[in-house]
């Protein structure tokens, strides 16, 4: 594909992540880091989808800058290179330029449109000149870098390729001698209501998520090359030929009463959650949903007092033996 790529090591893209999807999917559509096109974008309209990403990466900025000051004792000096394999629209791969103020950002994502937002946000936020992109699928995309990065950064894009323990091998391999693989994975899925929210049965959530987790399986198993791998991280990162350094959960605490932003990026997330899987769910939950999310209606999350934002954000460790 076609790529923007300046010289990472001479002058030189940020969810959501919760897609992030950052950071985005990111289940792109659901909460993955916000920020993050994967394998097989192109069948999604990521245009449409970037507000949604740039929003759950933004809402977790917090929770992204507990992970970058984690990493920033993880790494060996300050990184020279930073890659964001998987960035989406670029809301985390702009907190890495921020928290690393000496370092080159390199964005990498599959879509176009989600690379096109993070040059403008890199240039909004006044490091356009730290910063690039490689368009094209991971982790062959990763080919097209000049120089090994000194951290690597996979926020939720691993478990969109079919081959995650091939993908990991890849990723090692681009990494400098010393240098280090972050990847978020895993952790805790989002809560915004309580287990009874007073309309409908109880337990929404809980349900949301279950089927949530099928489609997230049915996902996986229909990629391209999928291989099965049991989730040992640690151990996957140890097949690679990396030594793993440490796993860390890091929390993301919006309390009721949530920000209009946080308010509008709940309801948008159930919206989509109604769209794409309702069809799973009994007719007294998708009821209910149709109330959570009728603006008229005083039950719903854009009146409700009691909508929060919940959720844990799980991060591996591990460096290339120098």
């Amino acid at each position: 594909m076609a790529h923007a790529h300046r010289d990472p090591h001479g002058p030189h893209d940020p969810a959501p992540h919760d897609h992030d999807h950052g950071d985005g999917h990111d289940r792109a559509p659901h909460d993955h880091g916000g920020h993050h096109a994967h394998h097989g974008g192109a069948d999604l309209d990521w245009a449409m989808l970037a507000p949604l990403l740039e929003s759950q990466a933004e809402l977790s900025a917090a929770a992204y800058e507990q992970i970058m000051a984690w990493l920033g004792q993880r790494v060996s000096g300050e990184p020279g290179l930073i890659v964001d394999a998987g960035s989406g629209p670029g809301v985390v791969s702009g907190l890495f330029a921020r928290a690393f103020p000496k370092a080159r950002v390199v964005a990498v994502d599959v879509s176009a449109p989600l690379l096109e937002r993070a040059r403008a946000r890199a240039a909004r936020l006044g490091h356009a000149d730290r910063f690039t992109t490689v368009a094209g699928e991971l982790p062959e995309a990763l080919d097209q870098l000049e120089y090994p990065a000194d951290l690597l950064w996979a926020g939720n894009s691993l478990h969109h390729l079919g081959d995650q323990r091939a993908a990991l091998a890849a990723f090692a391999a681009h990494l400098a001698p010393g240098g280090a693989l972050a990847l978020l994975e895993g952790g805790l899925p989002a809560r915004y209501l309580p287990r009874d929210i007073g309309i409908g049965r109880p337990g929404l959530q809980a349900r949301l998520d279950a089927v949530e987790a099928d489609a997230f399986t049915r996902m996986r198993a229909e990629l391209p090359g999928s291989a099965a791998e049991t989730e040992d991280w640690p151990a996957l990162l140890t097949a690679a030929g990396l030594r793993p350094t440490g796993t860390r959960s890091f929390l993301l605490d919006l309390p009721a009463p949530v920000s209009d932003q946080a308010r509008a990026y709940v309801a948008a997330s159930l919206a989509r959650l109604r769209e794409g899987m309702g069809d799973a769910l009994d007719a007294e939950d998708r009821a209910t949903l149709d109330r959570l999310l009728d603006p008229a209606d005083e039950a719903s999350v854009h009146r409700r007092p009691d909508v929060f934002v919940l959720k844990a954000h799980t991060v591996h460790t591990a460096v290339r033996p120098a």
